[in-house]
């Protein structure tokens, strides 16, 4: 399905859907969890799938434009990425300390946000929230 999808934005966006960014593809689907270009670029390197560090770079972006994939900045020039297919939406805690990631949801921010809009007659498209602390590990060292 993501590969229809991307196959879809590509041609639309005048691109093909090469070799390449059908591996880069694959890979960051088989990933459950949050990662960056250089840990994804890692992973296929070590499955020798022939896919250079810059076309891993150049095509992490389109997955994003194409809504197959979320890019999540962390702060301090940090980015990292996560599927979108399959995840419902969720918020993120990033330790400052040790960079573990935490999903959560929570019912009550989201209707808070939702009345934001409608008091300000905004149209949210989408969003994003990171709180930034530390986590209960790096708080004990």
């Amino acid at each position: 399905m993501e590969e229809l999808q991307f196959a879809e934005y590509l041609r639309h966006t005048g691109l093909k859907l090469t070799r390449a960014r059908r591996v880069i593809l694959q890979e960051a689907f088989r990933t459950h969890g949050h990662f960056d270009a250089e840990a994804l670029y890692s992973r296929l390197k070590k499955r020798r799938a022939g896919v250079s560090r810059a076309t891993v770079y150049r095509t992490l972006p389109l997955l994003v434009n194409s809504n197959l994939v979320r890019k999540l900045d962390l702060g301090e020039g940090r980015s990292t990425f996560e599927h979108t297919l399959g995840h419902p939406h969720h918020d993120h805690l990033v330790c400052i300390d040790c960079g573990s990631v935490f999903e959560f949801h929570n019912p009550k921010i989201e209707t808070l946000q939702q009345g934001i809009c409608k008091e300000f007659d905004f149209e949210m498209l989408s969003h994003s929230q990171q709180i930034y602390g530390r986590c209960k590990d790096c708080r004990r060292k």
